[in-house]
């Protein structure tokens, strides 16, 4: 078939769908793409749509596989072959286009034609429903061998929500130092490291440093994060606002000297915590107050060599931390461990003020060697002047 003979039968197979007659447009297309013109796409699309209103499964799909072994992100074709694997009962499969196509959409939006957005709306709802359907046949069998949420592990929980979109992945961006090949934690937990006990057990004695602290000087607090006229202002909305606050106990690697003689308790209950030492920026310790209503914005911490400790000295209900995809509250005098380095934000909706003790530690897994090494490291950026103080 030529060129111009298949443009003639194209054209009568648009008309014949216009008017209704599916099964003549069908049979015209099929016509075309089986004598396609040299060099020309053969029209599988239209073929497609033409079988579709035949009622046509089976040549839907024979078509639109044709279609998207050509172009496999075309987005007409994705969606016409989630539909017909939905109506063949084929979840899964129709489950795969329709998440497919929302992601062509979405890399495009601007050249999404109007036509399809209906058709997307009901790919989004088909997918919700259809992972309401998976997550109750997998809960059904994982029943059926004695595996409910929490019976097992927290982490086979989270590969659960994972795996159904209850979930998202966050993992390790620090923003001015990554060390490889460290587990992607959000959370540790107390009881992993055997000087959290005894650091717990001195929380009343460091609540009673801090409530003397607050009798005697209430707003000794300065802005967490605060413009230096040396660096670009750091685009944090609560930058040089007092409703973050910090009292630095330790800062830039040495003591303060008038704040640590206020606090010989948590002074040395910090000194059994394994706070890196690092010329002129380790240890770092200080009180970090959050009034009623301030929400620090998601963000992302320098390093992903350390774990940053919160120990809740002054809390209420209302207040909460997340880190990547878990959210925690803080509990008066527990231990609260977690990477810095994965995205995370923290909020105070209650009504009375929050303060924490906020310190750092090595992570774990970092041998003695590389600690060494990383100081090293470290200390040689800060010679050159080149990592910035920490600002949340």
């Amino acid at each position: 078939m030529d060129r111009q003979h298949a443009s003639i039968v194209i054209q009568q197979a648009i008309t014949a769908l216009r008017s209704g007659d599916a099964t003549r447009a069908r049979d015209l297309l099929t016509n075309v793409v089986n004598d396609p013109p040299p060099g020309e796409v053969p029209p599988w699309f239209l073929l497609a749509q033409a079988c579709q209103m035949a009622g046509d499964a089976a040549g839907q799909g024979d078509a639109l596989v044709r279609l998207l072994a050509e172009e496999p992100r075309h987005l007409g074709g994705l969606l016409l072959m989630a539909g017909n694997k939905a109506a063949l009962g084929d979840s899964r499969a129709a489950s795969s286009f329709y998440t497919t196509a929302l992601a062509v959409a979405d890399h495009a939006p601007d050249q999404v034609p109007q036509a399809m957005i209906p058709l997307l709306q009901q790919g989004q709802q088909y997918l919700q429903q259809a992972q309401g359907e998976y997550a109750a046949f997998l809960a059904d069998q994982l029943a059926g061998k004695g595996i409910a949420p929490g019976s097992v592990s927290s982490r086979v929980d989270m590969a659960l929500d994972l795996l159904l979109g209850r979930r998202q992945v966050y993992v390790q961006e620090p923003t001015s130092f990554y060390f490889p090949g460290l587990p992607q934690r959000q959370f540790y937990e107390a009881a992993e490291f055997d000087w959290a006990e005894g650091f717990e057990a001195q929380a009343d004695s460091m609540r009673a440093e801090l409530e003397a602290l607050l009798d005697r000087q209430p707003s000794d607090f300065s802005p967490y994060v605060q413009t230096r006229p040396d660096r670009p202002a750091a685009a944090n909305p609560l930058r040089d606002d007092p409703s973050w606050g910090a009292h630095y106990l330790w800062e830039n690697g040495v003591p303060v000297p008038d704040h640590a003689a206020q606090a010989p308790a948590t002074m040395a209950a910090l000194a059994t915590a394994p706070m890196p030492v690092i010329a002129a920026r380790s240890p770092m310790a200080l009180y970090s107050l959050l009034r009623p209503g301030t929400h620090i914005r998601p963000h992302n911490g320098m390093l992903n060599t350390r774990l940053i400790c919160h120990l809740p000295l002054i809390t209420n209900a209302d207040c909460a931390i997340r880190v990547g995809n878990e959210t925690r509250t803080w509990q008066q005098g527990r231990l609260l461990i977690f990477d810095d380095s994965i995205e995370h934000e923290a909020w105070n909706r209650g009504s009375a003020t929050r303060i924490i003790l906020l310190f750092e530690i090595w992570r774990p897994e970092i041998s003695m060697d590389e600690r060494v090494a990383l100081t090293a490291i470290f200390e040689a950026i800060t010679a050159y002047g080149g990592l910035p103080p920490d600002q949340g």
